[in-house]
């Protein structure tokens, strides 16, 4: 019987920082979210025209907020200054020994260069420092692509699905795994 090994996602290249956002990413984690928005708009839950629309005041006090506690935070892969990857981490009320996973995204440009396994161990640090030993995410029914990365980062399909939040026609699937 032959065995193959685990897939292994790419190691980021030297040059990104992968941390928990600070105070002063107000603004570079702002211009990310408009982004991210506008590049993939079914799998986050506002619209651009709402986040570009929210003062920037808003923002600076989210980071503050995200940038330190065990119940909400934010983590950021950063190039030259530039923010080109995003994930955050929550507990929800339901399950207090779980960390949720949300708001994963990649610039195209760095897509396939590891930052989601760098940005997943990030937030499972954050997770297991916490004392909650698992994480969860959902993502929409039919993105394959973001489905693929998941599991090579070691997120199963549970075969839970759920009604998307904000569009009635779509469903989401529900991923988890071991922080």
């Amino acid at each position: 019987m032959t065995r193959t090994a685990p897939i292994r996602p790419p190691q980021p290249p030297p040059a990104v920082e992968v941390r928990r956002v600070r105070p002063a990413d107000a603004a570079r984690t702002r211009a990310i979210r408009l982004e991210m928005l506008a590049d993939s708009p079914l799998a986050f839950l506002e619209t651009l025209a709402q986040a570009a629309a929210r003062p920037h005041a808003d923002y600076a006090a989210r980071i503050a907020a995200n940038a330190e506690g065990d119940r909400v935070a934010q983590f950021i892969a950063v190039v030259d200054g530039r923010v080109v990857a995003h994930a955050g981490g929550t507990v929800i009320a339901e399950e207090p020994g779980v960390t949720v996973i949300f708001a994963v995204y990649v610039t195209p440009a760095w897509r396939g260069k590891g930052l989601i396994a760098a940005l997943t161990e990030a937030v499972a640090g954050w997770s297991r420092a916490a004392g909650r030993p698992d994480l969860m995410l959902e993502v929409v029914v039919g993105n394959d692509r973001a489905v693929r990365a998941y599991e090579r980062v070691g997120f199963v399909d549970t075969g839970v699905r759920l009604p998307h939040p904000t569009t009635a026609a779509m469903t989401e699937l529900q991923m988890r795994r071991p922080a």
